[in-house]
């Protein structure tokens, strides 16, 4: 088993009839690394996902998981994988303690492990005081954390998780990248797809964003803010005229159409800090009016619309 790499893909593509998912999908994903997949609506990051996981069968290129061709030795890679799709699939006919002590007896633990093992985790998931109630009462984060829960009853080399906070409160949400965190702490390596920006940025060791079934770009979160620029200036514009006045003298400027006109917030990357005085300046001699303006490195949204051509500190997973 490599130790070094947990995945590699080489032009993995798949397609559905005439309409393809995935086009030649190339990553390589470290091992003891958390690796996040970004990416618009109908991307195909699932698809991905699924395909690593064997729960699809790639139409062209190849992928191995620690050195496991993921259709040659599905077996063995499912040996090694654990995955929590966007859907829960506990029983909601059971409590939260028989669903994962069925879990626990499924994988091959004993009557007592498989107890002990339970007892854990609803600990740590905080579920405790809901051991004895049926799944069927519980809210959707409960569900959630319930879900990786079972996932993890044997911590796998190598762990999926698909949307893990979708729907989550804030603290909900903080107590899952806790533990994410804690899973690669212990050895493990986890593949995430998230609709969340602000969620890559504080859990990936690297990101790979994909559009219309293709890899547009991949690095880190601080390479990928840099493929934009070093700096962006925001321009906070309230009126509408002044806004579109502002957004032409831009474009005059710099040859770059800046974003998030529907905010009112203008935003642009700059080649030069100097430049950024410049729109300053003009927008003032211009007379339009500004609420406040910064000179900031660049988040992902921005790295998001450029590679995309789409916004949003949400990004749509599928």
């Amino acid at each position: 088993m490599s130790t070094d790499l947990a995945v590699r893909t080489s032009g993995l593509g798949k397609s559905f009839r005439d309409f393809t998912a995935v086009g030649a999908i190339d990553l390589e994903i470290a091992a003891g690394s958390v690796f996040a997949l970004l990416g618009p609506n109908g991307a195909g990051k699932t698809t991905t996902v699924r395909m690593l996981a064997t729960l699809l069968r790639p139409d062209r290129g190849n992928a191995e998981v620690f050195g496991f061709d993921v259709v040659r030795e599905a077996t063995a890679v499912r040996s090694m994988i654990g995955l929590t799709g966007q859907y829960a699939s506990v029983d909601e006919t059971l409590t939260a303690a028989e669903n994962l002590r069925l879990f626990g007896r499924l994988l091959g633990l004993s009557r007592r492990d498989a107890a002990l093992r339970s007892a854990e985790l609803l600990e740590e998931f905080e579920l405790t005081a809901a051991a004895r109630r049926s799944v069927s009462t519980f809210s959707g984060g409960m569900r959630r954390r319930l879900d990786l829960a079972a996932t993890l009853i044997t911590v796998p080399p190598l762990i999926f998780l698909d949307e893990p906070t979708t729907g989550l409160d804030p603290h909900t949400r903080d107590r899952m990248w806790g533990i994410v965190r804690g899973l690669v702490e212990r050895g493990a390596t986890v593949l995430l797809t998230t609709q969340y920006l602000e969620e890559a940025d504080a859990l990936a060791d690297r990101i790979a964003v994909i559009d219309r079934g293709g890899l547009v770009a991949e690095g880190t979160a601080g390479e990928l803010k840099s493929s934009v620029g070093e700096q962006v200036l925001r321009l906070d514009i309230p009126d509408r005229v002044d806004l579109r006045r502002a957004e032409a003298l831009i474009v005059d400027l710099t040859g770059d159409v800046p974003t998030g006109s529907a905010t009112g917030t203008l935003t642009v990357a700059l080649r030069e800090t100097a430049v950024g005085a410049e729109i300053v300046a003009a927008c003032r001699a211009a007379g339009i009016e500004l609420r406040g303006f910064a000179v900031e490195r660049p988040d992902l949204n921005e790295v998001f619309l450029a590679l995309t051509g789409r916004v949003g500190d949400r990004v749509e997973v599928s």
